[in-house]
């Protein structure tokens, strides 16, 4: 009995499986495998390109123009100044009796005045030539004239023919900090020369900044060019940018708006004098800080040529990222001064009662 119930069931198994086989072997041949079918809701992302000189987002194609550069006065005669809330980036730089001048440089927003502008100085084909671009100055030594005039960059000189149509005295302003630019008429005049390199890097957001990432916290920014000069920077956190303070006051725009900016960099620079010319030497390195997001890292800057722009690295030498938006470039003289203190400590909470 056994052996015959044993024989039925390989009987049945086997003839199961031959069931189940051909069964596949006929699903196999009646139904194809189909050729998937399926529309992707997918959508490519549209080029994106950065502004050279903020490293802010934009449409590719739409920043061809050249960049302008301008000697700006900082005398207290000639402030406020007007377009320097506008500005990509801003240098301040030593010049005769303590006092400082900028190398002011639009692109990506350009006001219709700027000013008031004033004399080049033998610093200035160092900072300027690596963007090329247009420079916009009120005349100056013959010497530091001719060697601004040899760089690769438009000299736009006040008093000359081919500047004169785009510049003008403003009434109201004491001369000589009165001399203005009409901007855009004077970049689409020369509107054939190419745009700027990208001078810095830069990270996504200021947060990712390097300074925001790996930075000391830090609210005020306290500078001394000279007896003369001593502006300062203060972060306000409910704009989330860098307040600047002159005179021991609030620099003021025409609007009554503190300048700001979203990086403040101080390079440590050695100064020259020639008859009795300051000049900030740039070709070379030394140690720099910057301060992205209320925080401060430090490294250093190099700058290996006329035509190079200042690298700026972190103690490991890693390249480090600016916050996208505009910078102001402090070139503070070893002889100066540059001092950082972190916000106050939070008062202590105190415990409830039991």
């Amino acid at each position: 009995m056994g052996r015959v119930r044993g024989s039925r069931r390989a009987l049945s198994i086997a003839a199961l499986t031959a069931v189940v086989a051909l069964s596949a072997c006929s699903t196999s041949e009646s139904m194809p495998s189909p050729t998937p079918s399926y529309s992707s809701t997918y959508l490519t992302p549209p080029p994106i390109a950065l502004a050279p000189l903020t490293g802010e987002v934009i449409d590719p194609g739409s920043l061809t123009a050249p960049s302008l550069a301008a000697k700006v006065d900082n005398h207290p005669n000639a402030r406020p100044q007007q377009g320097l809330e506008n500005t990509d980036l801003v240098f301040e730089e030593l010049v005769e009796g303590g006092l400082t001048r900028y190398v002011a440089v639009w692109h990506s927003d350009v006001p219709a005045e700027i000013g008031p502008i004033r004399s080049i100085r033998p610093m200035d084909p160092d900072i300027v030539s690596p963007l090329g671009g247009i420079i916009a100055y009120s005349g100056g030594q013959y010497r530091f004239v001719v060697m601004m005039q040899q760089t690769e960059v438009y000299n736009a000189i006040h008093g000359q023919a081919d500047a004169d149509p785009f510049m003008f005295r403003q009434r109201g302003r004491p001369g000589p900090h009165d001399v203005i630019v009409r901007a855009p008429e004077l970049i689409a005049a020369n509107a054939s020369i190419p745009a700027p390199a990208q001078q810095f890097a830069f990270a996504p957001d200021p947060a990712s900044s390097t300074a925001g990432v790996s930075g000391t916290p830090t609210e005020t920014i306290a500078l001394r060019f000279g007896a003369a000069s001593q502006p300062s920077w203060y972060w306000n956190a409910g704009r989330a940018l860098w307040e600047r303070s002159q005179g021991g006051s609030p620099d003021l725009d025409l609007s009554g708006v503190p300048y700001s900016a979203v990086n403040v960099v101080v390079l440590r620079v050695p100064i020259t004098v020639d008859q009795s010319i300051p000049k900030t030497e740039l070709i070379g390195s030394g140690e720099a800080c910057v301060s992205t997001a209320g925080k401060t890292i430090c490294g250093t800057w190099s700058k290996d040529a006329r035509t190079a722009p200042i690298r700026l690295v972190d103690t490991t030498g890693t390249v480090i990222q600016l916050g996208p938006g505009n910078s102001w470039i402090e070139l503070v003289p070893l002889a100066g001064d540059a001092s950082y203190a972190a916000p106050p400590e939070p008062e202590p909470t105190e415990s409830a009662a039991p």
